[in-house]
C-alpha cells in the first residue's frame, strides 16, 4: 500500500528486489505502523480513545508512592501488587466469614462493577452524542437479566416457601413469562430509540451490551448455584484461581525467561508451569481442610421447620473419609483414608491452572485491541475488578458443569416446588403412586428378612 501511495504521489520507487525484500521484512518484523501518515483512521481513533480510558496499574496511592519512590519500577510494581493482593485475600476471608448471603451480595456487586467497566469501554468506542437512552437501556437489560437468572435460583431453592405466600405465587408461576415481557419492553425501547444517523453505532452497542450480559450475568448466576451446592464448591475453585495467578506471577517474576503467549508478553512458561504445580498442591491441602467442617460442605437449603436457610446436614459420602488401596512399587498394597472430594479437587486444580489462564489471555487480547492496560483503576497494581475476575467466570462455568455431570443428584426441594405447582388432583395422584411404591418396598424388605 505504501508503494502504491508513492506511485500516486510521484515518488520514485525502487525495483531492486533486495530493497523490496528489506521493506517487506521490516514490515513483517513490526506489529505497529511506523509513521503517522501510514496510520489508518481506525488506528488513529483507537490511539486517541486509549487516552481517555483508565490505566489502572499506573494508579498508586500518594502515600504509598512516596514510600516506594526510591525503588526501581519493576520492584515498586511488585510491592504494590503484593500489598493489595493480601488486602483482597483478607477481604475474601471476611466475606466467607459473613456466610452465604454475604457471598451472594458480593457476587452481585462484582457483577455490576464488571458490567460497568466493559460497558464504559463500549461507550468510548462507539461514542454517541445526543442519545441518552442507550446508557439507560444497557442498565435496563442488566436489571432484566438479573431478574430472570436470580429469580430462577429463588424458584429452585425457595419455591416451597414462596408458593405459600399468595401474592408471590403469581411471580413464581409466571416468572419466565414476566422475564420475557420485561425483555420485550427493552427490545421495543431500543427499536424506538434508533436514529438514522447512528444506526451502525447503536446496533454495535446493542451487541456489545448483550455479549457483556452473556459473559458477566450468566457466570454470576452459575456462581450462585455453586454456592447453594455448598460453600466448598465456591471457595476451593476461587482460591485455586487466586493461587494460580499469584504463584504464576511469582515464578514468572523470579525465574521467567521463556515467553508463553504473544497476547501477554509478560507471561512465561516458567510462571505457567510453576503456578500449575503450586495450584495442585494448594488444591489438595485446602480441600482436605474444608472437608473437615460441616459449615463448608453442607448444601444451603430452606428448612420448613426453622423457616429459614440452613447449612446443617449429615455430610454426604463425598465428604466422608473412604479407604483407598494404593499399590506402591509392586509391594504390598497400602490403605489410606481420604475424602473423595479431594480427588475431585484434582480436576478443578488442573482446569484452573491449564484452561483458567486463557480467560486472562482473552481479556488481554480484548485490552490490546483498544490499546488499554486495564479495564479500570479501582485496585492499584491490579487494575479494575474485571482484571481480577476474568479467569473466575470461566472457572465458575466449569465447576457448575462438573457438578451437574458428575456430582449432583435429584434435589427434593426442586421436586417439591414442581409438585406444588400442579393441580390438587395431580398432587393426589402423585401421592397415591408414592404411597403404593413405599408399601411394595416395605413388603419386599419383610419377605427378605
Amino acid at each position: 500500500m505504501a508503494e502504491i501511495r508513492r506511485r500516486k504521489e510521484g515518488e520514485p520507487v525502487s525495483d531492486d528486489p533486495s530493497s523490496q525484500s528489506d521493506r517487506r521484512s521490516a514490515a513483517d518484523s513490526s506489529d505497529h505502523v511506523d509513521s503517522e501518515e501510514e496510520k489508518s483512521p481506525e488506528d488513529k481513533y483507537v490511539e486517541e480513545l486509549s487516552k481517555n480510558l483508565p490505566q489502572g496499574t499506573d494508579k498508586t496511592p500518594e502515600i504509598l508512592g512516596q514510600a516506594l519512590k526510591d525503588l526501581p519500577d519493576r520492584w515498586k510494581n511488585w510491592v504494590i501488587r503484593g500489598i493489595f493482593t493480601w488486602i483482597m485475600i483478607c477481604g475474601f476471608g471476611l466475606i466467607i466469614y459473613g456466610g452465604p448471603l454475604a457471598l451472594m451480595i458480593t457476587t452481585l456487586l462484582v457483577q455490576v462493577k464488571c458490567f460497568h467497566e466493559i460497558i464504559s469501554i463500549g461507550y468510548q468506542v462507539y461514542r454517541i452524542h445526543g442519545l441518552p437512552w442507550f446508557r439507560s437501556l444497557s442498565w435496563y437489560f442488566l436489571l432484566t437479566s438479573n431478574y430472570f437468572f436470580y429469580g430462577e435460583n429463588l424458584v429452585d431453592y425457595f419455591g416451597v416457601a414462596i408458593n405459600r405466600v399468595g401474592y408471590l405465587k403469581f411471580l413464581v408461576t409466571y416468572h419466565r413469562f414476566l422475564s420475557f415481557a420485561m425483555y420485550c419492553v427493552g427490545f421495543v425501547w431500543f427499536v424506538l430509540s434508533l436514529v438514522k444517523k447512528y444506526y451502525m453505532k447503536q446496533f454495535s452497542l446493542f451487541a456489545w451490551t448483550h455479549v457483556s450480559l452473556l459473559i458477566v450475568v450468566t457466570q454470576s448466576y452459575l456462581i450462585i448455584q455453586n454456592i447453594f451446592e455448598g460453600l466448598v464448591w465456591f471457595i476451593v475453585p476461587v482460591s485455586m484461581i487466586v493461587c494460580n495467578d499469584v504463584m504464576a506471577y511469582m515464578f514468572g517474576f523470579f525465574f521467567g525467561k521463556t515467553p508463553l503467549i504473544q497476547l501477554s508478553p509478560k507471561k512465561t512458561w516458567e510462571g505457567f508451569i510453576g503456578g500449575g504445580f503450586a495450584t495442585i498442591i494448594f488444591g489438595f491441602l485446602i480441600s482436605y481442610f474444608l472437608c473437615t467442617y460441616q459449615y463448608f460442605v453442607c448444601p444451603i437449603e430452606y428448612s420448613e421447620e426453622l423457616n429459614s436457610m440452613t447449612m446443617a446436614c449429615e455430610p454426604s459420602p463425598l465428604f466422608t473419609k473412604q479407604s483407598y488401596s494404593l499399590a506402591l512399587l509392586g509391594l504390598k498394597s497400602t490403605s489410606i483414608r481420604m475424602y473423595p472430594f479431594v480427588w475431585h479437587s484434582l480436576s478443578l486444580s488442573l482446569f484452573s491452572s491449564i484452561i483458567g489462564p486463557f480467560g486472562g489471555f482473552f481479556a488481554s487480547g480484548f485490552k490490546r485491541a483498544f490499546k488499554i492496560k486495564d479495564f479500570g483503576d479501582m485496585i492499584p497494581g491490579h487494575g479494575g475488578i474485571m482484571d481480577r475476575f476474568d479467569c473466575q467466570f470461566l472457572m465458575a462455568t466449569f465447576v457448575n458443569v462438573y457438578i451437574s455431570s458428575f456430582i449432583r443428584m435429584a434435589s427434593p426441594a426442586k421436586l417439591l416446588t414442581q409438585i406444588f405447582s400442579l393441580k390438587p388432583e395431580q398432587q393426589v395422584q402423585i401421592f397415591d403412586v408414592l404411597q403404593e411404591n413405599l408399601k411394595n418396598r416395605n413388603l419386599l424388605n419383610l419377605n427378605m428378612n
